[in-house]
């Protein structure tokens, strides 16, 4: 279970979210993803729209079952559960509830997937909490841009915390270098401040600035489908495979 949590908006994280899926999907994986951003970009990433069938609200503070809301999408062994506009104020609604940090966790507990995908939303709420309580391992989605790495060290401290007080297991899957211009020599400084800190905790894979992964969620689909020929459905995709062999050399 990885939660993919940014802080920080607008840094690449539903995108993330949306074609690492699919490029996970595409090498035979079982996929789940889970969209508790209220925003819902994931959903409507994949062409869902909210249908009044129930979602990632009705798990969290409702209790139901996951396979109750899941929807199939248009990929092969990737399933969704889609955000709905109730997510503006699960926050409020989670103070009052039961272990309201686990709540989905315990939802997850029979989850029958490869990997599950939660799609956070870009704050330190209940959600995120939630979120980083159920998954293993956070991947965090970096803009190569200075301002943005404020909202990696907020990250890292958010886990820190996480850490002490709910999940003592959870982990740095790694750190994911977006929106990389190599005709920008601040990407390069970026990206080079980076790996010098976090050494080896950096995937090797960068997302480049491409316009069709921009255009793949107007049409609701992974741009790995919108076109599976660009430089950023490729990246995706060479992040699906590095993010196995890491897997296979750490087990």
């Amino acid at each position: 279970m990885i939660a993919i949590a940014n802080q920080k908006g607008g840094v690449g994280k539903t995108t993330t979210a949306i074609n690492l899926a699919t490029a996970l999907a595409a090498v035979d994986k079982r996929v789940l993803v889970i969209d508790i951003d209220p925003q819902g970009n994931a959903s409507t990433g994949f062409g869902i729209r909210p249908d009044g069938r129930g979602g990632a609200y009705e798990v969290i503070v409702d209790g139901a079952p996951i396979d109750s809301v899941a929807r199939e999408t248009e990929i092969p062994g990737l399933r969704l559960v889609p955000a709905s506009v109730d997510l503006f104020g699960a926050d409020l609604e989670l103070v009052g509830l039961t272990r309201r940090e686990h709540r989905l966790r315990a939802a997850l507990a029979d989850a029958r997937c490869d990997y599950v995908l939660i799609d956070c939303p870009p704050a330190v709420g209940l959600l995120t909490i939630n979120a980083m309580t159920a998954a293993g391992r956070v991947l965090i989605p970096l803009q190569c841009e200075y301002l943005a790495l404020d909202g990696l060290h907020q990250a890292v401290r958010t886990i820190d915390r996480v850490r002490r007080n709910f999940n003592p297991a959870i982990e740095i899957l790694g750190i994911l270098l977006t929106m990389f211009d190599s005709r920008n020599r601040l990407s390069a400084l970026v990206a080079a401040d980076v790996r010098g800190y976090f050494g080896p905790a950096v995937y090797d894979t960068v997302i480049p600035r491409n316009v069709r992964i921009s255009e793949a969620p107007s049409h609701g689909k992974p741009v790995l489908l919108y076109d599976w020929k660009c430089a950023g459905a490729r990246a995706y995709m060479r992040l699906a495979a590095e993010m196995l062999r890491r897997e296979e050399r750490a087990a």
